[in-house]
């Protein structure tokens, strides 16, 4: 039967020459996208791993052991402030222009085009907005809690738009069903059509962590670069991307970047596999009801 189908799509493939040319890059295409992608992670595992060492995970940052423990806190409080701040907003705001808001609402259609140009301004854009805003304006200086809330406006419209896509996405018979049922529209909210969205607003809250932990531009301008862990409301501190950053300008400590960078992937990977667990869990769990 393979063989039978394999025979028929290469006959097909003849009589198209297009459909043919159009697969071959498509699948060229894909496995350069592949290659490209494990020719990096190899190159950096190859150039990090060696140059892991206890001595780099220690609890206080000096010249001789280029601790990476301190961004590796100060890189955890950072996320889940600025997820604490963006991640609400951010789905209040999409359940309100997909449930409440009017359709064709030119408000509405305004605020949608406003989030997509955002979400594609340069990130050194959002810190120069941060450094005049918090550092400047407000007076906090470097600090810790300036870099938390530009990594929030940063992220909200990444989270907003496809918080939005996944309420979309939901079919109206759940709402109808629910209406049906005598629920006003807050619980249908709430209870019918928000947890069957929690995969599709999971997905955009792991784009956001991703962009947050790998963030140096925005974050040299409003968080600084000091190496020790956060201690207070005004203190500044540096992640664990830019202290690869620093490591890597100041050239002399090129091997402890590399082991930073082997850390970051390996955090990067984690956050993406325990986050997609929990969408999957949610989504089989949500299926069953």
């Amino acid at each position: 039967m393979a063989n039978k189908d394999s025979f028929t799509g290469i006959k097909n493939f003849k009589s198209q020459p297009l459909s043919f040319f159009l697969h071959v890059l498509v699948s060229a295409s894909a496995f350069i996208t592949i290659g490209i992608l494990f020719a990096i992670i190899i190159y950096i595992l190859i150039k990090g791993i060696p140059n892991l060492k206890p001595s780099l995970f220690a609890l206080k940052y000096t010249t001789e052991n280029c601790s990476m423990l301190p961004a590796i806190i100060n890189t955890i409080i950072i996320v889940v402030t600025s997820l604490v701040i963006a991640v609400p907003i951010g789905v209040f705001s999409a359940i309100y222009l997909v449930e409440y808001a009017k359709r064709g609402n030119k408000i509405v259609s305004l605020i949608r085009i406003t989030a997509e140009t955002l979400a594609g301004i340069p990130s050194i854009v959002y810190g120069l907005f941060g450094y005049l805003l918090f550092v400047i304006k407000l007076k906090w200086s470097y600090s810790m809690p300036a870099g938390a809330l530009t990594l929030a406006i940063m992220i909200l419209p990444l989270i907003m738009r496809t918080t939005e896509e996944a309420l979309k996405a939901v079919p109206d018979s759940y709402r109808e069903g629910s209406f049906g049922l005598g629920a006003g529209k807050l619980r249908t909210v709430f209870y019918a059509v928000l947890p069957s969205a929690i995969p599709g607003i999971l997905a955009g809250v792991i784009l956001g962590v991703g962009r947050i932990v790998g963030e140096t531009a925005a974050l040299l301008y409003t968080a600084g670069t000091v190496t020790k862990v956060f201690e207070n409301m005004t203190g500044a501190g540096r992640t664990l991307a830019v202290h690869m950053y620093c490591l890597l300008s100041e050239g002399l400590y090129v091997n402890q970047a590399y082991a930073t960078a082997v850390v970051l992937l390996i955090v990067v990977v984690l956050i993406n596999t325990v986050s997609g667990i929990i969408a999957r869990k949610v989504g089989t769990k949500n299926g069953k009801i």
